[in-house]
């Protein structure tokens, strides 16, 4: 696919610089270079700048690893890597943060809008959702905050010795976790998900979850199973949400998706016939959506439908679709 790597979070020219990794002295100088910059991360959302008084952040706001929030949680930080021009980038948890006030229903939502102020770090720095800011950013912003974001949520979740049980700790700049008790290593666990564009002539398979927002709909996504290939993984999971059986199925694009640490394979497949029987305990609709019917929800003006989130994979394959571009 011409565009693949244009997607949101892919192809943003990180160095990853895993040979720092495990180079104590290499890494000490990388923290006080003095290009070196930490990017503050509260319970998964990036820290932002806003320069103007837009809706949304313009971009994500670096700290100098000096600074009191970054120095606190220097022996924690995570190496993301190097970006071009070579300057260091680290990202620091502070969840341990409880801000003033704090809206929990809000920031439990769907779609969270709430932004979290710290009050040693600039007003017009902010704590965003990194899904609603996620169109904001330069490539290279979305790949470093998608790698902090993924990596913490890694850590908070793993952080017992899956072989003993014993705590574990963090080795490698973020990169692994080492259990004391029997030396077992553990690496950073990414999960595949298929996301597929199922199409019949002029018409694309759409599929609804429950709560979500009222008229949203995408396309139908799911887990990759052991032993599975990404092909066999598209057609099952297309016929246990919807019924439909799928022939040919190809790779379009990958997306890494850090919510909370999965990578999208977007895969184009044919469908053998549009009858539809959903399992309601996977989705709560399905439909086919012509080209046409899908410019006008692209356009914002269908009267039910609303389009795919701006800035995920299912947006970016369908607009392609929508262009002719998928190859």
């Amino acid at each position: 696919m011409k565009h693949a790597e244009q997607v949101t979070f892919g192809g943003g020219g990180l160095e990853r610089a895993a040979h720092l990794r495990t180079d104590p002295a290499a890494l000490e100088a990388a923290w006080n270079s003095p290009e070196a910059q930490v990017l503050l991360m509260w319970r998964g959302k990036p820290l932002t700048r806003r320069e103007t008084d837009a809706d949304l952040p313009g971009g994500l706001a670096w700290t100098s690893p000096a600074h009191p929030l970054a120095a606190d949680c220097k022996d924690a930080a995570l190496f993301l890597g190097l970006a071009p021009g070579g300057a260091p980038c680290f990202a620091c948890d502070i969840s341990g943060w409880q801000p003033e006030d704090l809206d929990q229903e809000a920031l439990n939502s769907f779609a969270d809008a709430s932004e979290q102020q710290h009050p040693d770090l600039p007003a017009s720095h902010a704590f965003a959702e990194l899904r609603r800011v996620m169109t904001c950013l330069t490539p290279l912003e979305a790949e470093l905050a998608a790698t902090a974001k993924a990596l913490l949520a890694w850590h908070r979740s793993h952080g017992f010795c899956a072989a003993c049980g014993a705590p574990s700790d963090m080795a490698q700049a973020g990169w692994q976790r080492i259990c004391p008790a029997c030396k077992t290593p553990h690496f950073p666990r990414t999960d595949p998900v298929v996301i597929m564009l199922i199409t019949h002539g002029d018409a694309v398979l759409m599929g609804r979850s429950p709560g979500w927002p009222e008229g949203m709909y995408s396309l139908l996504a799911g887990f990759v199973e052991p032993g599975e290939t990404l092909e066999a993984a598209v057609r099952r999971e297309t016929f246990e949400e919807t019924g439909v059986q799928v022939g040919p199925v190809s790779y379009l694009s990958s997306q890494p998706w850090a919510f909370p640490m999965s990578l999208m394979f977007g895969c184009a497949g044919e469908a053998l016939s549009t009858d539809i029987a959903i399992d309601p305990a996977e989705i709560e609709d399905a439909l086919w959506v012509s080209r046409q019917d899908m410019m006008t929800v692209f356009a914002g003006e269908h009267p039910v439908l609303r389009p795919s989130r701006q800035g995920a994979i299912a947006h970016f394959l369908l607009k392609n679709w929508l262009a002719d571009t998928l190859d």
